[in-house]
């Protein structure tokens, strides 16, 4: 790539030139263009979406080369983080709608999805009940060990919600051969929205078609911390019918909570405790809502 980046430079020229990360900008007398590494077939998806009248995406400008993409450099403008994360939910929702379908699937399409879920809360169950055991022996609690047994209930009760959730999914989808999919970003948070006269997704590199509920998994994992969710969610579920069988899904996998893997640091372990319980919260009280509506 370095030698691709060179000779880019004697064409295009640039003044000044900035490295972020992996991608290269470049400021030239020409225009403003970014640089990054090829990991797959962008123009082949770009023409896709295209296809599909769906164009907010930066323009790619040179794709000739083996290892690196040329796309046209978008300028950001200052916004509020509570208004730009509106208008990334109503660009994904817009993404989803016009490249969704559905598609055949064999009987052990969700059957694999209902094992890998099932046997990783089975693991979590079996890691915190261990856990608990050992420390409900201990004679003085470190403070980290003391958040946890305070808040053992809690985290057990949430497993145990999508566990029987989850049984509820697999009665829904069990005998269904389709699944509705669409282009999913993979990738979506804040960073990777801009906005000026139009809004733009950037950072394609992980797309893939799947079901849809993978984008706001990723974005609610990304944004849960410095951002109020429940209107995101909201307006997402206004501009996108999901079926019962995806929103439970969906609720499923927001829902999920980690594991907490202690270290030699105190100090981490409170606050890696501090945010799965602090996850765990927020997430309860952003869908709470649509069970009582149940």
């Amino acid at each position: 790539m370095n030698r691709s980046i060179d000779v880019l430079k004697e064409i295009y020229k640039p003044y000044r030139y900035t490295i972020k990360g992996s991608s290269t900008i470049i400021e030239s007398t020409s225009g403003n263009f970014v640089i990054k590494p090829k990991t797959k077939d962008l123009k082949e998806l770009f023409d896709y979406l295209n296809s599909r009248n769906f164009h907010n995406f930066p323009k790619l400008v040179d794709s000739s080369r083996s290892d690196t993409y040329v796309f046209e450099y978008l300028n950001d403008i200052s916004m509020p983080q509570e208004q730009r994360i509106q208008d990334l939910i109503t660009l994904v929702a817009k993404l989803h709608n016009k490249t969704s379908f559905y598609k055949e699937v064999s009987e052990d399409k969700y059957k694999s999805i209902y094992e890998d879920i099932k046997n990783n809360i089975l693991y979590l169950k079996e890691y915190y009940n261990n856990l608990f055991d050992i420390s409900y022996n201990d004679i003085y609690l470190s403070p980290s060990k003391y958040l946890f047994m305070r808040n053992y209930t809690k985290i057990k009760d949430c497993l145990l919600f999508c566990e029987a959730e989850l049984d509820k999914w697999y009665d829904l989808v069990k005998d269904i051969r389709k699944q509705r999919v669409s282009v999913v970003h993979n990738n979506l948070a804040l960073r990777h929205f801009l906005r000026n006269e139009e809004s733009y997704l950037i950072s394609w590199d992980k797309a893939l078609i799947d079901t849809p509920i993978l984008d706001i998994i990723n974005l609610y994992k990304n944004e849960y911390y410095h951002t109020t969710f429940e209107p995101i969610l909201s307006k997402y579920f206004e501009l996108v019918s999901l079926h019962e069988d995806e929103k439970t899904l969906l609720f499923i996998m927001l829902s999920l909570p980690w594991q907490v893997k202690e270290t030699s640091s105190e100090f981490d372990n409170c606050k890696n405790y501090n945010e799965l319980l602090d996850y765990i919260y927020k997430t309860e009280k952003l869908i709470r809502p649509y069970y009582s509506k149940k």
